[in-house]
């Protein structure tokens, strides 16, 4: 497994000019089909950092803490995941973790990281991430559970698809979209008229695609397919001659569908986003993290840069590096948040019995010539 040294060489005693190092893990997918959310993951986490070592170190209890990343590629991998996760908690010592990237690795890390008390900025679309049992586990994006009526309200009313056919990928993480979207579409008036589940690693998607075509859908749900292979199944369901709509109902990943199945393969696909990219602030990340990393940034990436801005001020607040405990109370504690995505606050307690899933704006688009335009304004109760 490859390890990345992120900013500098660590060391238990902090750096060479003798400032305390504060050691933060990232357990997210750097290679293979997810990677372009890993990727993003890891980044905002950085850029954040940058933020805070810009400004002399983080500062906890008087001390003034340079923040450093410790990250291991979990190649999308619940297995690659374990084996990270026991290095950064066991190894590494490190209390305060970015990622991992997927539901399976989540639901896999779960029994290491709460018995050990290791703070989790995860992504996982499962209900499952989420439980009183779980109170070191926070979600710094929206999932399906608390985004999927208001959109498929305005996807079926709005956009007009009534025959929508779904692909999932078959794990616990297209399970839960199985679930959450099928209720979705019932409710709206609109029942799935096919869909079928294929297996993570696959790339001929065409019988399934045939499959979907002959129910005569006038629409194909992505879901949160990895974008890699969502690019595939456009791709391969244009060249069959697919004439409908594609929906996007999660996994911020316009840019990379489009590279891989073309902007006319995805004109007018209806897509889930978590910001305005009109937004100035966004649009200042997004230009800061294309001079960074020679890359257009991946959707999920402001909020984890939000996110980990969020955990920094907690540990902050909480003064402390080490008390995992403390750090919890702090971060639940923090109300009105005000990132680059908007105002955002922690909320749950209703769903999963604890209030540590991110509320926050979120938008619906339409792609035209590979670019995403806002077409709705979204809150957890509807889209405009």
């Amino acid at each position: 497994m490859k390890r990345y040294l992120l900013a500098a060489l660590l060391c238990a005693a902090g750096t060479a000019q003798g400032q305390e190092v504060l050691k933060l893990g990232a357990v997210v997918t750097l290679s293979g089909p997810g990677a372009a959310w890993g990727q993003g993951m890891l980044y905002g986490a950085e850029l954040a950092a940058d933020d805070v070592n810009a400004k002399g170190g983080l500062d906890v209890g008087g001390k003034k803490y340079r923040v450093e990343l410790v990250a291991y590629d979990d190649k999308y991998q619940a297995n690659e995941a374990v084996t990270a996760m026991n290095r950064l908690v066991y190894e590494d010592k490190v209390k305060f973790i970015i990622g991992p990237t997927g539901s399976a690795p989540v639901l896999a890390l779960a029994p290491i990281t709460e018995k050990n008390k290791v703070l989790l900025m995860m992504l996982a679309f499962t209900s499952k991430a989420l439980a009183p049992d779980k109170p070191f586990s926070f979600r710094p994006v929206l999932t399906s559970v608390e985004t999927a009526q208001p959109m498929i309200d305005w996807v079926t009313k709005v956009a007009g698809a009534h025959k929508v056919g779904g692909l999932f990928v078959n794990d616990e993480s297209g399970q839960q979209q199985y679930e959450y979207l099928s209720k979705a579409y019932q409710k709206a008036g609109y029942p799935f008229a096919a869909y079928a589940y294929f297996e993570r690693d696959r790339v001929d998607m065409v019988p399934l695609i045939t499959g979907l075509m002959a129910k005569g859908v006038d629409a194909i749900e992505l879901n949160g397919i990895s974008p890699a292979t969502a690019g595939l199944i456009a791709k391969q369901a244009r060249e069959l001659g697919f004439k409908g709509m594609f929906i996007r109902s999660g996994g911020p990943a316009t840019a990379e569908i489009v590279a891989v199945a073309g902007p006319k393969a995805v004109e007018g696909m209806i897509v889930y986003t978590q910001f305005d990219p009109g937004n100035p602030a966004v649009k200042a990340y997004a230009d800061r993290y294309q001079a960074k990393y020679k890359k257009t940034m991946n959707g999920f990436s402001p909020s984890f840069y939000d996110g980990t801005h969020m955990l920094l001020r907690a540990i902050s607040d909480a003064g402390t590096v080490s008390d995992s405990d403390k750090v919890r109370t702090a971060l639940i504690d923090i109300k009105d948040y005000r990132g680059i995505l908007g105002t955002s606050n922690w909320t749950g307690q209703a769903i999963y019995g604890s209030n540590q899933q991110i509320d926050a704006p979120f938008f619906l688009s339409k792609v035209h010539d590979g670019k995403e335009a806002i077409a709705a304004t979204c809150t957890l109760a509807a889209c405009r």
